[in-house]
């Protein structure tokens, strides 16, 4: 998901020009569309594509309705298209954690609102205090869901000994994040290093 550096009026006028329909091809896990007249957020999603010859590939989405919190399998062509979720969006920052509770403060207004953790289990391992430039996706007046900014920078705090007889280039190893986050680096990458990760897929990307 893309997310928006804007102010929070800003936001909003980006929202009055209008919102293009979202393909299945280009979903992405954490996108949120409409199904049934319902907010639904893509948990997880797999591609298969048909021996025969000229057959289209078929998108196998787990959905998850963000009202009624059930969990749906929809299997589409790549060409179907979804209806987006007319919602507010607004920069927030996250403040904590107790138990299941994710506490999180609106940074125009400082009112502060708590999400659980089955709500947002896939960004919270690119969570840490005070971390800012999350959009939080309002509707109705209640928070739906968040959306993580493209990437997070976060701390090594344990990884595999390099290999210094190996290629920098081609070697990677495990590393675990100080969210808990398991990766894999660079074999160059040291313990303690700070390091920029995708958050769509988890990935490294780059030393921060």
């Amino acid at each position: 998901m893309n997310v928006c550096r804007a102010s929070a009026p800003a936001i909003q006028e980006q929202e009055e020009e209008g919102v293009a329909m979202p393909k299945a091809c280009e979903l992405k896990r954490g996108d949120i569309v409409a199904l049934n007249g319902s907010p639904n957020m893509v948990e997880d999603f797999k591609v298969s594509t048909p021996s025969a010859r000229g057959a289209s590939s078929v998108y196998h989405l787990r959905l998850r309705n963000l009202v009624t919190k059930t969990k749906v399998d929809h299997n589409v062509k790549g060409e179907e298209m979804y209806a987006p979720i007319d919602f507010e969006k607004r920069l927030v920052q996250y403040l904590y954690h107790e138990q299941f509770e994710y506490t999180f403060m609106d940074t125009e207004n400082f009112t502060q609102f708590v999400l659980m953790e089955e709500d947002i289990a896939s960004q919270i391992p690119y969570l840490v205090e005070e971390m800012e430039n999350i959009t939080a996706l309002i509707s109705d007046g209640k928070v739906l869901a968040i959306d993580m900014p493209p990437s997070v920078s976060l701390k090594i705090v344990e990884c595999d000994p390099s290999m210094r007889s190996a290629s920098a280039t081609a070697r990677t190893k495990n590393a675990t994040l100080e969210t808990g986050l398991h990766i894999q680096v660079p074999d160059y990458i040291e313990n303690g290093e700070i390091v920029r990760i995708d958050t769509r897929d988890g990935r490294y990307m780059s030393r921060a």
